[in-house]
């Protein structure tokens, strides 16, 4: 479940991170990309542990928030999956090359 979480917000970190504050980008990257521990974070930043959990917290419901109103990283994820299912049927076809190599450039772009 933790992985599940942090692999999520990762994601949404990705998606979204140009709408977050300066503070709000450093502590979620210190937090989820660098593995620091809040107590780490907090004394990096000369603040309370509980000021940085809350921080953390508020800003994971931010991500959340707008991945309700924008979906970027489920229309991301439902683009893989439709890349994939392409990528099985063109083993089936005679141009098979051209199709991969656009699927690839496909890809590229995400």
């Amino acid at each position: 479940m933790m992985l599940e979480k942090t692999t999520r917000m990762n994601y949404l970190f990705d998606f979204y991170q140009s709408l977050l504050t300066p503070k709000q980008k450093s502590y979620m990257s210190l937090y989820y990309l660098d593995d620091f521990s809040l107590g780490e974070i907090a004394e990096e930043f000369e603040v309370s542990r509980q000021a940085v959990y809350d921080n953390i917290k508020r800003t994971e419901v931010m991500l959340e928030e707008y991945e309700d109103k924008l979906g970027l990283l489920q229309k991301f994820q439902e683009r893989k999956k439709i890349i994939e299912k392409l990528k099985e049927l063109a083993k089936e076809t005679k141009h098979q090359e051209e199709i991969m190599s656009l699927l690839t450039a496909l890809e590229k772009l995400d």
